[in-house]
């Protein structure tokens, strides 16, 4: 059975950082790409960081590069989203997502960045 379990989000001030972990099972994690995604009420997904399967390059938009980090433990079958210097705006859930020869999605977590 094939699960993406995100963790770590909650309340933060402005200015806070956030680990976010996604921990992956049912499929070989290693293959996949894994990327994070962000999804404010009435939107649609958006990606917020992206990491490839074995060397590792990485991929952020303009909105958060600089200030959130992608990496993954292939031992582990865990990606994680290291949130730094966080807005308001980035409040909102983040969702996880495998992709190979399938999609994978994780069923969110919210963070809240208020103070």
């Amino acid at each position: 059975q094939v699960q993406l379990v995100e963790s770590g989000g909650g309340l933060v001030q402005p200015g806070g950082s956030l680990r976010l972990s996604c921990a992956a099972s049912g499929f070989t994690f290693s293959n996949y790409y894994m990327s994070w995604y962000h999804q404010a009420p009435g939107k649609e997904r958006e990606l917020v960081a992206g990491i490839t399967s074995t060397v590792g390059g990485t991929n952020y938009p303009d909105s958060v590069k600089g200030r959130f980090t992608i990496s993954r433990d292939n031992a582990k079958n865990t990606a994680y989203l290291q949130m730094d210097s966080l807005k308001p705006e980035d409040t909102t859930v983040y969702y996880c997502k495998a992709s190979w020869a399938r999609n994978y999605w994780g069923q969110g977590t919210q963070v809240t960045v208020s103070s």
